[in-house]
């Protein structure tokens, strides 16, 4: 699926939760460069993309929650591992999912690794600075409520 821009959609998990009173959210390592990345991957036929960005977390991460229906924001990335004539531009749309709680067995198990850090730490280990900004934003937007 594209975008009017002509790059192609993906979509993300911005996993969150409430532990010993602090906001966190779960970042993953991509599998093939070891990046701190959210859960993300392709729309999928059948389902919102709200719903496609829930399956992604369970997929790479074993989350179950619940997810917002409209995104956070979107951030653009170039992937450059791809041959010269794939169209590497990519815009991803990211939507919040509460956590609930982790299974144990879900299909990338063992194929990376995950941990909860604040919105902020995250901010500082993923690559993209629209991502950041997201991540920056969201902890900014909680905290506000939760006080």
């Amino acid at each position: 699926m594209e975008t009017s821009s002509g790059r192609l959609r993906q979509v993300a998990a911005l996993v969150y939760r409430y532990h010993d009173g602090r906001l966190e959210v779960l970042l993953i390592t991509s599998r093939r460069t070891g990046r701190w990345v959210l859960p993300k991957g392709w729309p999928q036929v059948g389902r919102t993309l709200s719903q496609a960005a829930l399956r992604e977390a369970y997929e790479e991460a074993g989350v179950r929650g619940a997810v917002a229906t409209r995104p956070l924001g979107s951030y653009a990335y170039e992937k450059t591992d791809l041959p010269p004539e794939a169209n590497s531009a990519f815009t991803v749309d990211v939507f919040s999912v509460r956590f609930s709680h982790q299974e144990k067995k879900f299909p990338e198990r063992g194929e990376r690794e995950d941990e909860w850090v604040t919105p902020e730490e995250a901010a500082e280990r993923v690559d993209e600075p629209e991502l950041k900004s997201i991540l920056r934003t969201f902890g900014a937007a909680q905290n506000m409520a939760a006080e």
